[in-house]
């Protein structure tokens, strides 16, 4: 992943310290969960291939996906903030996981203030993208939301592909996941994820995602910007 435009280049001492915190690497399949909400003993991870995403849960069981995570995505620090992980991490896919002992994140701050920036940094960018989703929650119509999301997330997985998603992203998301995430019915998810495609502003087919007309979905969900991730550190 290092070798894609998106990720900043590291010098060497760097990634020396890198991998002197790793402790090893966790694959799991889909469908699995990687932290439990309230576990006190979860290390730190990055994601290195498949797709998982954060949530909370309410004593009956609804579910809000508070984020999707993707490839080069940094997992856990909000957990060492406190006493207990607030919220839980499951897969959506086959994933990897490269897994840092729990000490890390003081090691990275104490041993390198560039390293320790980079995960500041990944922290208030993966914040950023919590506040859109409130806004897409709070004020957006159910088009609005779910165009939102189609942008983001193909922009996000194109960034990870050497064509830059010209043959389409995976989609590995149900229309569940869609609701869960946006705070919408199962019902309305689904007439409205229908009613986009007849417009010809995407088409999700055998778990790919294909962008049909970028400029209007970005209309439609009155987004600032391309939604092109920015460059980012890869710890």
């Amino acid at each position: 992943m290092r070798s894609l435009p998106l990720f900043l280049d590291h010098t060497d001492e760097e990634l020396e310290l890198v991998q002197s915190l790793k402790r090893g690497v966790q694959s799991l399949g889909p469908l699995e969960t990687l932290i439990h909400e309230g576990q006190t003993d979860a290390p730190l991870y990055t994601l290195l291939e498949g797709w998982a995403f954060r949530y909370k849960t309410l004593s009956d069981g609804r579910r809000q996906i508070l984020s999707f995570l993707l490839a080069g995505d940094f997992i856990g620090v909000q957990q060492k903030m406190g006493d207990a992980a607030a919220h839980g991490v499951d897969t959506l896919t086959p994933a990897v996981f490269c897994m840092f002992q729990r000490n890390a994140l003081w090691e990275l701050h104490r041993r390198s203030p560039t390293m320790g920036f980079n995960v500041t940094w990944l922290t208030a960018h993966e914040e950023s993208m919590v506040d859109d989703t409130l806004l897409s929650v709070g004020r957006r119509s159910a088009e609005e939301r779910i165009a939102m999301m189609l942008i983001l997330l193909f922009k996000r997985a194109a960034a990870l592909q050497a064509d830059a998603g010209a043959g389409g992203v995976p989609f590995p998301l149900t229309q569940q996941h869609i609701a869960d995430g946006l705070g919408l019915s199962l019902v309305h998810t689904n007439k409205t994820l229908r009613k986009l495609e007849r417009r010809g502003l995407h088409q999700i087919s055998q778990g790919r995602l294909h962008m049909r007309d970028v400029k209007a979905l970005a209309r439609l969900a009155d987004l600032w910007g391309d939604g092109r991730p920015p460059q980012r550190p890869l710890v």
